[in-house]
């Protein structure tokens, strides 16, 4: 049986909203006043929410198949049939096809280009000016993921899509759909329409390159051996990309304009999240921020840089909660949450839980050093677990070490508003304002 909140715990939490300026304030409230299990007491909208690896492990692993991944949100509207929302075989299906280019022997032929698209965004930068590492992280971001999977280079795009990626982010966002569904949500409507044309432009461009190459695409070649091709033509002249993967497939171009976007929306906007999320933390931290720059500029690349991405994901997982639709009561100890109800698993609170972290409040990367994180599994959960696990995870850890080496290597960063900064509950968990940092051109050979 669900407990009851009491008045006192609704105030807490109340008080809690307006000092954090984010519903996680009120979540940790009724987490230590309520327990692992509760229900959120909104009109229209009271989910059931459970945190602590016991919990999870059912969601995610033991008891997966009573929750359903799709529901009837605006993701499942501006996706349609993308990886994240499918169930069972379409996305088995689905996740086979995808997984080949995001494979971790895959990741040091990503180096080279990473470190480019991340050198085209700062040769902008002038010395001693100010510039948000939010939107300057969503650049390199965006930069990487696509010439990654679809082999677009986007940086002459940029001031063409970035509104429309911003609008399609803000459309699944957290708003007033929660308590009404219904809800008039104009502005949306043009810029999705600007992004689909973009992505479906991206595919028609693809399958003429493989006519002109192969012959009719829908035949299919797969293999697209060498002997194949037309004469002068090249193997590199078909990318072996993620684009190119479900292609293959035969899939219809909305099939594969739902797994572009799902990948292009999920994959940078995490990324986006975790490397502005590092900023923060160094700027607050700043004997870390020091330690590290030693580190990187001695050894080229950093052991410590591995746990301060850990320590951020740890703190500000950018998915900070998981979503599902309850197929079939389940049961978390005794408190029944009935079929048909939404589940969330939070992420945020298991990762911040004082029963399982020691200060879990604290920013502390060397609780990952080697041989010193004692906890249970399921208990660090920042791209999910089981058999659905995030299918970017070792990509995105892989891309943040990279690009944060390169930084750092480059520009020295000073922090603005380190102590003004509060998470942001979007689509994914991100630092408000914006990460204000001024920047200068490190020296050659100096480590600080």
């Amino acid at each position: 049986m669900t407990k009851k909140i009491s008045p006192d715990t609704g105030r807490a939490a109340l008080r809690a909203l307006l000092k954090d300026r984010s519903p996680l304030g009120p979540l940790k409230v009724m987490a230590e006043h309520v327990g692992r299990f509760f229900q959120i007491p909104l009109p229209g909208f009271r989910p059931y929410v459970v945190f602590g690896p016991e919990s999870v492990r059912r969601v995610l692993v033991t008891e997966r198949n009573k929750v359903l991944w799709r529901n009837t949100d605006p993701v499942t509207d501006l996706l349609h049939h993308g990886l994240l929302i499918t169930d069972g075989e379409e996305h088995d299906h689905y996740r086979k096809l995808m997984e080949p280019p995001l494979h971790p022997s895959q990741l040091p032929g990503y180096t080279r280009m990473m470190i480019e698209q991340t050198d085209r965004v700062i040769s902008r930068w002038k010395e001693g000016e100010t510039v948000d590492m939010l939107i300057e992280s969503r650049k390199i971001a965006l930069l990487i993921i696509m010439q990654a999977l679809f082999s677009r280079d986007v940086w002459d795009d940029l001031p063409r899509i970035w509104t429309p990626i911003l609008k399609a982010i803000e459309y699944i966002s957290p708003g007033a759909w929660i308590i009404w569904r219904g809800i008039p949500r104009p502005g949306f409507r043009k810029p999705l329409k600007q992004l689909d044309d973009y992505l479906f432009g991206i595919i028609s461009e693809r399958r003429k390159k493989q006519v002109m190459l192969l012959g009719n695409s829908n035949e299919g070649l797969p293999s697209h051996d060498e002997d194949t091709l037309p004469p002068g033509a090249t193997q590199n002249d078909i990318p072996n990309d993620l684009l190119q993967h479900l292609i293959d497939a035969g899939l219809t171009d909305e099939i594969i304009r739902d797994q572009m976007l799902t990948m292009l929306i999920a994959g940078h906007d995490t990324s986006t999240a975790l490397l502005a999320w590092i900023f923060v933390l160094l700027g607050q931290h700043p004997q870390t921020h020091v330690r590290l720059i030693e580190q990187i500029h001695h050894d080229g690349r950093s052991i410590l840089l591995d746990q301060v991405i850990k320590e951020s994901l740890r703190l500000y997982p950018p998915i900070h909660i998981g979503n599902r639709l309850i197929a079939e009561e389940m049961d978390f100890d005794g408190n029944k949450a009935p079929k048909g109800e939404r589940l969330f698993y939070s992420i945020y609170l298991t990762q911040r839980d004082p029963a399982i972290w020691e200060n879990p409040d604290d920013f502390c990367p060397e609780r990952f050093a080697q041989g010193g994180n004692k906890t249970p599994p399921m208990s660090y959960i920042p791209f999910g677990g089981g058999p659905r696990a995030c299918i970017g995870a070792v990509f995105g850890q892989y891309e943040a070490r990279v690009v944060m080496t390169r930084l750092l290597q480059s520009f020295t960063f000073e922090p603005l508003n380190a102590g003004k900064i509060h998470a942001h509950m979007g689509a994914t968990l991100e630092p408000r304002p914006g990460v204000m940092m001024k920047v200068k051109h490190r020296m050659p050979n100096i480590g600080n």
